[in-house]
């Protein structure tokens, strides 16, 4: 049973989490210039493979508002397909790599109209908190893209990308909510710009485990990306569906026993 000490000890650090995000926001609000808004869906099939290793399987579609219309539905601004390979080193570790194919549209961060892009990532995940009601991951990520231009000409762009994520399960095993910030930083080029520091991204969200191997989160996000003389300021609804252990009749079945990594997820 939870101590009144951790109680309260819990209730502080979820204060400072709260007051930090609001903080990044409020300020993010009066910086920005173009307010866009969009819609981030994401669909996750993961096979647990061993008690070391998993793998997964994304597909997303995202749509974009303009200046001129504020629909989040006006353009279908990015569809991508990402393959991924996870390996549990120890307890609170996890390393991952992955290859994905996004094709890009009317991306408003990227100058281009209509391009493709491959991207190959490693990254790793560190579970820093491990209460009984808090968990709290650090998460880093080295991305390499390959953008078309609008030259028809393949640009090579590094990106390294770091997060903070809290999940606080509400009862168990069911409902969470989880919140997290995110620093994209990125190398100069024509088609992501001269700017070294890419965005910001503030996220809120509240999860549902419908079953086992099925669940649901619904988030709000807001990114700002400052640029020369035109930053942008994102807010984005996002709802993602995890269907785990997916390729059970293909792959032979396996269940993990979950870690403080995956808990800190929101793989509850």
């Amino acid at each position: 049973m939870l101590s009144i000490s951790d109680a309260f000890y819990n209730y502080k650090i979820m204060k400072q989490i709260i007051c930090f995000l609001l903080l990044i926001f409020n300020t993010s609000v009066f910086s920005q210039t173009d307010k866009l808004g969009q819609f981030w869906n994401e669909y996750v099939f993961t096979k647990d493979l061993s008690q070391k290793w998993s793998i997964e399987v994304d597909a997303g579609l995202n749509s974009s508002s303009t200046p001129q219309d504020k629909n989040m539905f006006h353009n279908v601004t990015q569809v991508y397909f990402r393959g991924w390979a996870h390996y549990y080193m120890v307890e609170r570790w996890k390393v991952s790599v992955f290859y994905a194919y996004y094709f890009n549209k009317n991306v408003p961060e990227l100058n281009q109209k209509n391009a493709s892009e491959s991207r190959t990532a490693v990254q790793a995940t560190y579970n820093l908190v491990k209460l009984p009601k808090i968990k709290i991951n650090l998460r880093g990520r080295f991305e390499d893209r390959h953008i078309e231009n609008d030259d028809n000409y393949i640009e090579a762009v590094q990106r390294f990308r770091f997060q903070v994520k809290a999940v606080y399960p509400i009862n168990e095993n069911t409902f969470y909510v989880f919140a997290s910030d995110e620093l994209f930083f990125k190398t100069k080029s024509k088609v992501c710009g001269p700017d070294f520091f890419d965005r910001n991204r503030v996220s809120l969200g509240l999860g549902f485990a419908v079953s086992d191997n099925i669940q649901i989160e619904a988030a709000y996000a807001n990114e700002i990306m400052p640029r020369d003389g035109n930053d942008k300021l994102v807010n984005a609804f996002q709802l993602k569906g995890i269907f785990n252990n997916f390729f059970s009749t293909i792959i032979k079945s396996y269940k993990r026993k979950k870690n403080e990594v995956d808990i800190s997820e929101g793989r509850i």
